[in-house]
């Protein structure tokens, strides 16, 4: 009986625990899989896909799309512009809040004022990034962008809703926009290091203009490339090390923070594994690990693990990610993968200065760490892989041990 009292004791404690624990499910959307079930809609569709404003919005919640059928997108279509002007103006289609039918109709004051993805990527200037939203007599509802100052399309229907997640609706006609509509400059044509240091990149920047890896950027951009560039708090607190690489040294790393192919944030977080790099060469293999943390996607290396907390540009074949540590690669910085030895004897000295181990490095080593808990492979000076909370305890997977004694003795 008391065995019985215990075990149903237990379940209960372990119910409770898993209910207190942050839950992992996130409501999910896929704009491409609801706009399929409306035909009328292919065109529309099509575009988000080809322009991967599909992967934006997935990754977006409370959001809406101001969907156009086909019939309406004949007047855009006209224009002939390059995907990249018509990335801006489907973009301006896509507002940064939850506008279900209802919302729509029992707007404050009978006007609304709403942020467009245009408006997120930084290339709209002023309020050219706005869609103005009117309830109109009769029931009617407007919608406007921002700079033509008058009412350009109306609602239509809804098409599908999410209650404050996603709603996707249906617009008379497309918005124009002179600012949004024009010539957007070519990947190959911009100037990405201008770009990172107007972004916080600008230490990352000045150190890819002074080394022959910004040729191997330049030439690989048509192709397809991907770049992973550390803020500056980062790169100033790696400064040190990075001075200590050997001129081939510093080059490679460099060019460890770039892929050569176009991998959109969606593309990030379904491709989970490793990747190459522009530093890979044979042997070398100067690879990483893509991996999924929640809704963040985290670049691994055996040394040091950062996370993407942003996007510069994104105008395929080329996409340009922020990230808040600087990647090592174990090809440079082999010493900091094991912890420091215990002082030796002194007649075992010279090994360290053998000939045979310093003929095995291809690049200059930064100096050997001070401290086995803090090796010179981690920028803040912390071993990024390890998992421990404030007061050192070991975690699985975020479930605490003392949470899992807790329950044993509970079950004992």
């Amino acid at each position: 009986m008391q065995l019985r009292s215990t075990a149903a004791f237990t379940a209960a404690l372990i119910s409770t625990l898993l209910f207190l624990l942050p839950s992992a499910t996130v409501n999910a959307h896929n704009i491409t899989s609801i706009l399929n079930k409306f035909p009328d809609f292919s065109t529309f569709n099509h575009y988000l896909t080809l322009t991967h404003l599909a992967d934006d919005i997935n990754n977006r919640q409370t959001i809406t799309v101001c969907a156009v059928d086909n019939a309406g997108m004949a007047d855009l279509l006209s224009k002939h512009l390059s995907i990249y002007a018509m990335k801006n103006v489907l973009s301006l289609h896509v507002l940064l809040d939850y506008f279900g039918a209802k919302k729509l109709h029992q707007i404050t004051n009978g006007t609304a004022l709403a942020a467009t993805m245009f408006q997120a990527t930084g290339t709209a200037t002023g309020s050219a990034g706005f869609v103005n939203i009117t309830d109109l007599r009769g029931g009617k509802v407007g919608f406007g962008s921002e700079n033509s100052g008058k009412t350009d399309a109306t609602f239509v229907k809804s098409l599908q809703e999410v209650p404050y997640n996603i709603s996707v609706i249906q617009i008379s006609n497309t918005l124009p926009s002179v600012e949004a509509e024009a010539p957007v400059p070519e990947p190959a044509d911009v100037n990405i290091t201008s770009l990172m240091s107007a972004h916080g990149c600008r230490n990352f920047a000045e150190a890819l203009l002074a080394s022959d890896a910004m040729k191997t950027y330049a030439d690989n951009i048509d192709g397809g490339l991907s770049v992973f560039c550390p803020l500056d708090d980062a790169f100033k607190g790696f400064a040190p090390k990075f001075k200590n690489l050997t001129v081939a040294g510093k080059q490679s790393l460099l060019e460890y923070h770039g892929v050569p192919v176009y991998q959109s944030m969606s593309m990030l977080k379904s491709s989970n594994g490793l990747m190459n790099t522009l530093a890979t060469d044979g042997a070398e293999k100067y690879d990483f690990t893509v991996q999924n943390d929640g809704q963040d996607v985290t670049i691994k290396t055996k040394l040091v693990t950062a996370k993407i907390v942003g996007t510069l540009i994104d105008q395929q074949p080329l996409i340009i990610f922020t990230i808040n540590k600087v990647l090592l690669p174990e090809e440079l910085f082999k010493n900091a993968l094991s912890p420091a030895p215990a002082p030796a004897p002194e007649a075992d000295a010279p090994v360290a200065d053998s000939p045979k181990a310093s003929k095995k490095k291809k690049h200059k080593a930064p100096p050997a760490p001070a401290s086995s808990e803090a090796p010179a492979d981690s920028p803040d000076g912390a071993v990024a892989d390890q998992e421990a909370d404030g007061s050192g305890a070991t975690q699985i997977k975020g479930f605490p041990l003392g949470v899992l004694g807790l329950m044993l003795w509970f079950g004992c």
